[in-house]
């Protein structure tokens, strides 16, 4: 067991580092501010241009792929648990991605307003954020009794905890975004 928590915490780390480290360090504090920056975030300068919708699908499945790599890592199943988990992790993931997809839509809109939204537009903005989060939330509580059918106590509440994990992970990114000026 140690052996796959360290695998997680190694493959947890390099993507962070490799996906998160530019954003961390993009307005270090002994940066001064510049006309194009503020204290409360980088400026629609300096945020990256809009990314085609295919090459976010593309994204996105890529780290669908890398999710299960790391549950499969992570989780040691016997064959026969493995023949009755991924089929309902692979259930699980197809609902997931559905609201994944409103959550998606819900940022790029973000991204592409922030600076121009309304105070209405701005709560309306969270108000869907917060359903989008509803939703997830709802979703594993549907699934813990399915994937309690196939795994034990203790297993069921290992792959709920690295899939919180993965999801803050991803979180964590979107927090790059800028935050609205008042």
């Amino acid at each position: 067991m140690k052996k796959n928590s360290a695998l997680f915490v190694a493959i947890v780390g390099t993507t962070l580092v490799a996906g998160g480290a530019r954003a961390v360090v993009r307005n270090p504090p002994s940066q001064s501010v510049g006309p194009n920056t503020s204290p409360a975030g980088p400026s629609k300068n300096d945020v990256p241009e809009t990314t085609s919708n295919a090459d976010i699908q593309m994204l996105r499945k890529d780290l669908r792929s890398q999710k299960k790599q790391i549950v499969a890592a992570n989780m040691d199943l016997t064959d026969a648990q493995a023949e009755k988990f991924w089929p309902v992790y692979d259930q699980y993931t197809a609902d997931l991605v559905k609201i994944n997809d409103a959550k998606a839509a819900l940022v790029q809109e973000y991204a592409q307003s922030y600076d121009t939204m309304t105070g209405d537009q701005a709560e309306n903005y969270l108000r869907k954020r917060a359903a989008v989060e509803e939703s997830i939330m709802q979703l594993r509580l549907k699934y813990l009794p399915i994937f309690r059918r196939v795994l034990s106590g203790r297993e069921t509440a290992l792959f709920f905890q690295i899939d919180w994990r993965l999801g803050l992970m991803i979180d964590l990114q979107l927090a790059q975004m800028p935050l609205i000026n008042p």
